[in-house]
């Protein structure tokens, strides 16, 4: 028997028994009771971010530690996953929408989210942070936010999200070139469609394994450090600390560690 899986599931039963006893409170009534009746637990994902939450094409499933940390999620709730698409220009609106319960995709906590949305405790702290993507050949060009700020210098994007507000905010003179599907970027970059990809560290980690014509030399000294967290609607405290309640028993036993250090590290 999972110690940590029966005490979850006991903690919501005490949740969803709790919000039952509190019909004056719309928001406790909520997502856990949900999913509970559903049998399954809607995840908002952009199936884009290697080591995140990637939709493999050869297989049709997610991987990632956000993959392992949903499955962890639905298993505690003793329900099923299922997959709902987002993407970084809508994920605000969709998180807001409700068409999901929780996204969990590699989303960077900051202020901006936390003022109009709900998000979870931290994990990967001190992992993440802005760095660049570049061919190989091409590294020792690219030292500093000056080196890439230059007219000549063209920066790939995806649209939406903090490499997007990174860039805008920080390379004005360059080519900002805005492509839609993330994952594309790095192959692009190598075939010398642009001459650099906006991207967080751990992302950039992945792709100059896989990819020789690729190099991130800038990622042992990121432009910004931050962690991630699970989003979604404010005004369910019950579910939110739930997710907390998972993060802090992963923590505790070893197992967010064990996860960091295959996926971020």
């Amino acid at each position: 028997m999972n110690i940590f899986t029966e005490t979850a599931k006991a903690l919501v039963s005490f949740l969803v028994a709790a919000a039952c006893l509190c019909p004056f409170s719309d928001a406790a009534a909520g997502h856990l009771e949900d999913i509970a009746a559903r049998g399954t637990i809607r995840i908002g994902t952009t199936g884009d971010y290697i080591p995140m939450s990637y939709l493999n094409p050869a297989t049709g499933e997610y991987e990632g530690i956000d993959a392992e940390l949903s499955k962890i999620i639905a298993d505690s709730l003793g329900v099923k996953i299922e997959y709902v698409k987002t993407s970084w220009p809508t994920l605000t609106a969709d998180t807001l929408a409700g068409k999901f319960d929780v996204a969990l995709c590699g989303i960077s906590r900051n202020y901006n989210r936390a003022k109009s949305m709900a998000m979870s405790d931290a994990y990967g702290e001190g992992v993440f942070g802005k760095t660049i993507l570049c061919r190989k050949e091409d590294a020792a060009k690219f030292k500093s936010i000056a080196d890439m700020n230059q007219k000549t210098v063209r920066i790939m994007i995806n649209p939406g999200g903090t490499n997007e507000k990174f860039a805008r905010a920080n390379l004005t003179n360059a080519q900002l070139i805005v492509h839609q599907a993330n994952a594309e970027i790095p192959t692009l970059i190598a075939e010398g469609k642009a001459d650099i990809m906006i991207t967080e560290t751990v992302e950039a980690a992945q792709y100059i394994k896989k990819d020789k014509r690729l190099a991130a030399p800038l990622i042992n000294e990121p432009f910004t450090r931050h962690s991630c967290g699970a989003l979604m609607v404010k005004g369910d405290q019950e579910f939110l600390n739930y997710i907390n309640f998972v993060l802090a028993e992963l923590k505790m036993d070893g197992t967010l560690a064990r996860l960091e250090k295959t996926y971020l590290r």
